[in-house]
């Protein structure tokens, strides 16, 4: 008998979908991990959230690349990272260091979680009118890193770093939750794909920046995560303002319309 071809709106694309399960997995070790409450146990959950991120960047270029995308495989990763990258890490920092704050520990970890949900709800609901060369917040994958970072340079750190890692813990936190809510605009490198021709010299980067991580991850990938986020806060409230002062000035080079006496003045007052 002849096999009738499945619909494709009850279809589905196994191979994405497995790297996005391993993504998910590694989320719920995590938790498992974090929840004996042993520095073994929280550096397992930590290692576990990075590898999540490797699974959730690999499912998206296996299913470009084998043109297995899907509208079930979107949902489905968004699932997957609010449980890897919210609830996990959530979870994480509380069992680590915030529970030493009672209920506002709770609350810091819940916060989070749900700004990591709204972060995912708002990016499904843009994504089709969004600028592809920039993220609106702070991508969950990086935010739930950053406080695995956050416990596995905790031991590097000078001492009196880490008797106050309780509080570092409390402040970054939240401050990451609500950059993941906010409207500061960090690099997707979407253009920069692995598989398109690029310069020599970016060939030797990777390598040195590859080598780098190599050398001491525990220290070097949480050096890379924050300099991103802070690329961000620079480009919003540096970059951009100045880009925009420059094409004012040459859309209106004598201050909209007015004498350059006139504009001196006017610049003079504000």
């Amino acid at each position: 008998m002849q096999e009738r071809p499945v619909p494709r709106h009850k279809s589905v694309y196994i191979l994405p979908n497995l790297f996005t399960t391993a993504g998910l997995f590694a989320g719920f070790w995590a938790i498992l991990s974090a929840a004996k409450g042993t520095p073994a146990g929280f550096e397992f959950s930590a290692l576990a959230i990075l590898f999540a991120a490797l699974m959730d960047a690999l499912d998206g270029k296996v299913a470009r690349l084998t043109n297995t995308a899907s509208e079930f495989g979107v949902q489905y990763d968004s699932l997957a990272d609010l449980a890897a990258f919210g609830v996990a890490p959530a979870f994480m920092m509380h069992q680590y260091a915030l529970h030493s704050f009672n209920m506002w520990g709770v609350a810091v970890a819940f916060l989070f979680t749900v700004c990591g949900a709204l972060r995912l709800a708002r990016f499904n609901v843009g994504a089709s009118t969004a600028n592809k060369r920039f993220f609106t917040g702070l991508p969950i994958p990086v935010a739930g890193c950053t406080l695995a970072c956050i416990v596995l340079i905790n031991p590097s750190l000078p001492m009196f770093l880490q008797n106050g890692i309780a509080y570092i813990a409390l402040i970054f936190t939240a401050s990451i939750a609500f950059l993941m809510v906010s409207r500061i605009r960090y690099a997707s490198f979407k253009e920069l794909g692995a598989f398109k021709a690029h310069p020599f010299r970016s060939m030797v980067f990777v390598i040195a920046l590859f080598a780098l991580m190599m050398a001491n991850p525990k220290v070097f990938v949480p050096l890379i995560l924050f300099g991103y986020i802070v690329s961000g806060l620079v480009y919003t409230f540096v970059v951009l303002p100045r880009m925009a002062l420059s094409a004012n000035r040459l859309l209106h080079p004598h201050g909209a319309g007015h004498t350059p006496e006139e504009a001196t003045e006017t610049e003079a007052q504000k």
